[in-house]
């Protein structure tokens, strides 16, 4: 593997996805606005590089290796796609307990504050640092990326796809509109992804995101567009979902 560019610091390999013992894996760091940002990059395990890249984001009080982003990761990555996730601020290695009970307080009010938006603009910030870094990887195609999200993974990553070309398809999983404030509102962001296709991808007892909101941000996105329901809650995402993200990245990242 060739080494990461004077952005990131390449800490050598680290453990991957239970299962998945034959999958390359890479932890790095990188600096975003002075802040160090801690990343795993999963190589497929054989094939012919370049592969294609998914930027793989975590929600709300998870982690770039959090058990469903193991479950995630480890099986697109064995089924030829390279997968890289990072530590959004104030989580994983990342993490300061007494700020992010102070940020998910700001984001569940109607009027999130200074916090919540200095957390946006650094996690969009660190997407687009760990983006750069990894696509300049002689094993990474940075032709064919994608983006997949969880959660407030989703609502982030519609705000950073909206004005980063090289997303050529996101696969968004149970994310919705009117979430969060001013600081996550993403209708227009969603909308402007256009006419690169998105998948939105929803359960059917999310009690988080209200079915109306989900049907809401699906409203405002635009053609090409397509909406998935599986059953489940917001924590309980079903394999087969899992399945047709991978599905409908695969289709747009290896044609």
């Amino acid at each position: 593997m060739s080494g990461f560019d004077a952005r990131t610091v390449s800490i050598g390999p680290c453990t991957a996805p239970a299962g998945y013992p034959d999958l390359r894996a890479k932890a790095f760091c990188l600096s975003s606005r002075g802040d160090r940002v801690t990343g795993r990059l999963l190589l497929p395990p054989a094939g012919n590089s370049p592969f294609p890249l998914v930027l793989l984001a975590h929600g709300a009080g998870g982690a770039k290796d959090a058990p469903y982003m193991d479950a995630t990761a480890g099986p697109w990555a064995s089924r030829g796609l390279a997968v890289a996730s990072i530590d959004f601020p104030l989580h994983g290695e990342r993490s300061e307990a007494k700020l992010f009970q102070l940020l998910t307080a700001e984001l569940a009010g109607p009027d999130p504050g200074r916090l919540a938006g200095d957390f946006v603009r650094q996690a969009i910030s660190d997407l687009d640092h760990a983006l750069r870094a990894v696509c300049d990887l002689d094993e990474i195609d940075a032709d064919r990326v994608g983006y997949s999200g969880f959660s407030l993974g989703s609502i982030l990553g519609a705000k950073f796809c909206s004005a980063e070309p090289r997303i050529r398809a996101a696969a968004f999983a149970l994310g919705g509109a009117g979430l969060g404030g001013a600081s996550l509102e993403s209708d227009r962001d969603l909308a402007n992804f256009a006419p690169r296709p998105v998948l939105l991808v929803n359960t059917n007892s999310d009690e988080t995101i209200p079915r109306d909101a989900a049907l809401a941000w699906f409203a405002a996105a635009r053609e090409p567009k397509q909406q998935l329901w599986f059953d489940g809650t917001h924590t309980e995402l079903p394999g087969r979902a899992l399945k047709s993200m991978f599905q409908f990245l695969e289709r747009h990242l290896t044609d």
